[in-house]
């Protein structure tokens, strides 16, 4: 393989791994399922899933630009950027490229579904560019991720409202995933300057209050809704009481172990009920 060709492919594998794939991917699959859920026209979901895509390769992009002296002063091996795979000025061009292009696709959307979906992009830079050294720093994620869901929504026929309960599950997933988020850099994060909401609180009020924002979720989700719930729901809630029980116990260094896969059900659960609560909106 030619050097050109090689170093071209290290460089998009580079810019790849720095959208933070996994949450990237894991947001747009989820706003698209739950487009397809409210019977959002296949057309309007594919492109409502670029649009989401486009957002959240910005906001990976920018986190990793705006923190690349604070990445190398703290020696993060994971990051492209420190391992010398990208330049932050490409990391810069990217980011600014990949919003333009999520504004230009939420708003092929329409005004109330584009200024929806945009709102979690707008948080995502909001909280890479100083949010998150404060006390705030969970606002980005509750705001967006609140937002989103209904973003979702208004992009079906007819720019439906969407329902309270509806962008209340998906702020309290927002606000779980920034405590889930933070807590593996909690030390790195203070050794460069960072004080933000889960800093201030701590490993094990952290892990508390996420759990308790993850169970807060499955409940909205499962009461919310219009009429009873059905078995599904309350096999959700029958899981979610312990697992949250033992979710909350991921600040200590004894019952880690076992609080991570508790955390991840309670995720899933959410994501899961959150995703075939569209059918109830179609």
């Amino acid at each position: 393989m030619p050097a050109g060709a090689a170093r071209t492919g290290a460089t998009t594998r580079a810019l790849l791994r720095a959208t933070h794939l996994g949450p990237t991917v894991a947001v747009t699959t989820v706003a698209t399922l739950l487009a397809v859920a409210a019977d959002v026209p296949p057309a309007r979901a594919a492109l409502l899933c670029a649009a989401v895509l486009a957002g959240q390769a910005s906001i990976g992009w920018s986190n990793d630009w705006l923190d690349a002296d604070r990445d190398r002063a703290v020696a993060r091996a994971d990051k492209p950027v420190v391992q010398g795979a990208v330049a932050p000025a490409v990391l810069r061009a990217a980011a600014l490229a990949a919003a333009a292009v999520a504004v230009v696709l939420s708003f092929l959307l329409g005004l109330v579904p584009g200024a929806l979906l945009l709102l979690l992009v707008a948080s995502g830079w909001a909280y890479n560019a100083g949010l998150k050294r404060t006390v705030w720093s969970g606002a980005g994620y509750v705001v967006g991720f609140g937002a989103l869901p209904a973003g979702v929504v208004a992009a079906a026929p007819g720019t439906p409202a969407p329902p309270w309960w509806l962008v209340a599950a998906g702020a309290a997933l927002g606000g779980a995933a920034h405590l889930a988020n933070v807590a593996p850099d909690l030390e790195e994060d203070l050794a460069t300057g960072v004080r933000g909401l889960p800093h201030r609180l701590g490993p094990r009020l952290s892990a508390a209050c996420g759990a308790l924002l993850l169970a807060g979720a499955t409940l909205v989700l499962v009461l919310g809704p219009p009429g009873p719930p059905g078995p599904t729901d309350w096999a959700a809630l029958v899981l979610a009481v312990p697992a949250a029980a033992v979710a909350a116990l991921a600040g200590t260094a004894r019952f880690r172990a076992l609080a991570f896969p508790a955390v991840m059900l309670l995720t899933v659960l959410d994501v899961a009920l959150l995703v075939g609560s569209g059918s109830t909106l179609a």
